[in-house]
């Protein structure tokens, strides 16, 4: 059974270099914008909020952009903004229909803020209303988890927020990032199997923690939010590894599955003590996902390289239990 999920998985590479195509002297004009202002706001929501954490946090280690992050209506109540203030909004979704990130783009305006939009959407609200909309070009995306249209945004974050940052090591990581369609390409080849084989092995567990540090912490939170609890019907819980000794060491028992994100970032300190901790002391089933293991790129680059194997693993999980991986059960239909 293949399922649609499929199909936009093996889309990721192309949606990046159609995008950079199109849009890479738009998104050079908008870096040049951020470079003057005081603060950058990035809002989304679900996968769209997990791509602004991943940048954040990026540039945070090594940049000195003043970058925050908000959901759509954390945004419209905070009481903190100023009209007219020298600042830009950075509003992030797939569909550019999200109720609560459109809000927080029309509440900029009120304010007087500088917007950009990134979507998949040519049509949407938020490209038609942002005053600087960047187009993604991955076609509709069906499956709920946001595969091919996650890779495209998280792309073109780093390339306007990398340019206009300070970071010594900036032309490196922009380098690698146009290179990354052609290891994206070789990591669907070379990391399916023993995905499909690690989700026939947890198929029966019914929760995960997943913990990442600094860059990773975003891709930590899409894996628990909207890949395994939307994608494979699995309880899931994001967490920075910092916080493991913090509630979860007195959850984490003999045999509850961790996955572990590991770039060997500085942070990472953390993250290798939180581990040996899980398999040594705990017993705990401990699977962990290594920049290292996959490819020799800055380790700012992580969440790109490895999403592709957890999109496996989530995929099969899926599989193994009879769901879609790219079905809803109750997201478009529930509102409140």
């Amino acid at each position: 059974m293949r399922y649609k999920m499929y199909d936009e998985m093996m889309e990721q590479p192309e949606a990046i270099r159609k995008t950079f195509d199109a849009e890479l002297d738009n998104m050079a004009n908008i870096s040049k914008i951020i470079e003057s202002v005081d603060s950058i706001y990035l809002i989304g929501c679900g996968s769209s909020i997990s791509t602004c954490y991943s940048v954040r946090d990026a540039l945070a280690s090594v940049s000195t952009l003043n970058i925050e992050v908000f959901t759509g209506y954390e945004f419209v109540y905070n009481k903190k903004l100023i009209n007219g203030e020298n600042s830009i909004v950075i509003s992030t979704s797939q569909s550019g229909e999200t109720a609560d990130t459109l809000a927080a783009l029309r509440r900029a305006k009120e304010y007087d803020i500088k917007t950009v939009s990134i979507s998949n959407e040519p049509q949407s609200s938020m490209i038609k209303e942002a005053d600087y909309p960047v187009i993604t070009l991955g076609d509709t995306e069906t499956a709920i988890l946001g595969t091919k249209t996650y890779m495209a945004q998280l792309a073109c974050l780093y390339q306007i927020l990398f340019k206009a940052s300070d970071y010594d090591n900036s032309d490196e990581v922009l380098e690698q990032l146009a290179g990354m369609p052609d290891l994206i390409e070789d990591l669907l080849k070379t990391t399916e199997e023993e995905n499909k084989k690690l989700a026939c092995e947890l198929k029966d567990e019914d929760i995960f923690y997943c913990l990442g540090s600094g860059v990773n912490f975003g891709l930590a939170y899409k894996l628990a939010m909207t890949m395994l609890m939307e994608g494979a019907i699995k309880h899931a819980c994001p967490l920075y590894a910092a916080e493991f000794r913090h509630g979860l060491i007195e959850r984490a028992e003999k045999d509850v599955p961790l996955i572990f994100l590991d770039a060997d970032l500085e942070s990472d300190e953390i993250t290798k003590r939180a581990i040996a901790t899980a398999q040594d002391e705990l017993e705990a089933k401990t699977i962990i996902y290594k920049l290292g293991d996959y490819a020799d790129v800055n380790e700012l680059l992580a969440p790109f390289v490895l999403v592709v194997p957890l999109e496996w693993f989530v995929y099969y999980l899926a599989h193994f239990n009879g769901e879609d991986p790219g079905s809803t059960r109750h997201i478009g239909k529930v509102r409140y």
